[in-house]
């Protein structure tokens, strides 16, 4: 099991950081896991969510972050293709492959905001038919060094030569974003990874990666140059001194699901088509957002805290699941970076070396 990085960018008005501190110092913790044992540092999208996430614009954030790294790799997770040309995105992502010497992870999915939908003019409804037909595009224009056209429901156009072009080939791994089983079940007919969480408890997501590779299995058989790739968010926080890791978590990871839950209430009330699951997941929304805590938050596995041996114990069994990527929120963005840099330094010696994937 490899461990990433994931950011949103968060700035909570409690704990003190205006908005150029919180870059500037998440670039700084991206430069010292450079060093470390972790593979990626992604980073999502999200629009018009002030204090939970001011990462509008991450392949701009990433570039930036790719002048002063070497080795970490570079996650776009995820771009939400209903917001975007498809075009567009082929040729920032391929600016962000050169610009990083072909470090570029990228993931796509639809977005959940019906205030990010509704900003953008674009019909809830719509979206599935608007990754399906983008994802199409981009990989033409990743593949392709020539002219290409395209003429489905959403999308037209005729001999269209896209540049720049991404450095690795065929494409940067590709990533999608799996809420509902049906997700999962796409993203293994296509031979692509899955990125799940972090608003999913364990139990769920433990379902719906067996379900993902054996559909994979299925699909693609066990010579396929394609292999599963199952990436999972988590909120994390270690420390040397278990009880100290558990009080600060208790604040700043609880506040950052506390606002994950607000953010996705009108997904899970909604209900939009695609998103059917939800309708088992429904009432537990409705306990978790009427008292969110640490215990809670670690009981459903969303959320482990305490010290290296506990955190060892409780990573071990994302990784026997059959978790290949952790995408770790260390301190969730409201720890102050000098805590969620101590927590860094304690999984990269403490943890890491334990999981046979990470070395540092």
């Amino acid at each position: 099991m490899e461990f990433d990085l994931f950011y949103e960018l968060a700035v909570p008005g409690f704990a003190g950081r205006n908005e150029r501190q919180v870059f500037e110092e998440t670039l700084e913790e991206i430069v010292l896991a450079d060093h470390m044992g972790f593979r990626t540092a992604w980073l999502t999208e999200h629009h018009f969510m002030p204090e939970y996430a001011h990462g509008s614009a991450p392949d701009l954030f990433l570039a930036a972050a790719s002048a002063r790294t070497e080795r970490i790799r570079l996650g776009l997770g995820i771009v939400p293709l209903p917001y975007h040309h498809p075009l567009q995105i082929a040729e920032r992502a391929a600016t962000l492959d050169i610009l990083s010497q072909g470090r570029l992870e990228l993931g796509i999915g639809r977005g959940f905001s019906p205030k990010e939908y509704a900003a953008f003019g674009v019909r809830t409804e719509d979206g599935r038919g608007l990754v399906d037909e983008g994802l199409q595009i981009l990989l033409r224009a990743f593949q392709e060094r020539g002219p290409i056209q395209f003429h489905g429901r959403h999308f037209h156009f005729d001999d269209l030569t896209v540049v720049p072009h991404v450095v690795q080939e065929p494409h940067p791994p590709l990533w999608m974003a799996a809420v509902s089983p049906e997700s999962f079940e796409l993203a293994a007919r296509l031979g692509i990874g899955v990125l799940a969480g972090p608003f999913k408890p364990w139990f769920m997501i433990k379902e719906d990666i067996r379900r993902y590779r054996k559909a994979f299995a299925e699909h693609h058989g066990d010579k396929s140059a394609h292999k599963p790739r199952v990436g999972m968010t988590l909120g994390l926080f270690c420390l040397e001194d278990h009880a100290r890791a558990r009080k600060i978590a208790s604040t700043n990871i609880t506040w950052f699901y506390r606002e994950l839950l607000r953010l996705t209430g009108p997904l899970l009330k909604t209900l939009q088509e695609g998103y059917e699951y939800y309708r088992k997941f429904g009432s537990l929304a409705r306990v978790l957002q009427a008292g969110v805590n640490l215990p809670i938050l670690e009981r459903l596995g969303m959320v482990v805290a305490g010290d290296a041996a506990h955190c060892r114990k409780r990573l071990a069994v994302y990784e026997a699941a059959g978790v290949d990527h952790l995408l770790c929120a260390v301190g969730a963005g409201a720890s102050p970076t000098a805590l969620t840099r101590e927590s860094l330094r304690v999984l990269n010696e403490h943890v890491l070396p334990h999981f046979s994937s990470c070395a540092s």
